[in-house]
């Protein structure tokens, strides 16, 4: 890691690609409300975090917190246009591999 911070070596294919260490970390942020929140970011594509607010009566601070959580996992993303923070879901489906005996937990986004 290192190393590809200074420049001496490449990073690998996946490195942008986000991680999760179990499924248990996932499953405590998919809640119905945070899933419910998905599929309002998904269905009504929502032009703003402050119209997202809105439309499901979240006072903004709260709001930003969660979806920077979701943000992190991959399962959406944050972007900017014309100053505004635009929400935007980034996964279909989510496939998740457990082993019931070690926590290398696999997750694949889709």
């Amino acid at each position: 890691m290192r190393a590809v911070a200074r420049g001496g070596k490449r990073a690998p294919r996946d490195a942008a690609r986000p991680s999760v260490e179990s499924a248990e970390g996932l499953m405590r942020l998919l809640t119905p409300e945070n899933r419910g929140l998905m599929r309002v970011i998904r269905d009504a594509r929502p032009a703003s975090v402050a119209a997202l607010a809105k439309l499901i009566d979240r006072a903004e601070p709260n709001l930003l917190r969660t979806l920077g959580k979701l943000a992190a996992y991959g399962l959406l993303e944050i972007r900017t246009a014309r100053r505004r923070k635009v929400p935007v879901a980034m996964v279909g489906k989510l496939r998740v591999e457990i082993d019931p005996y070690t926590m290398s937990d696999r997750i694949e986004l889709h």
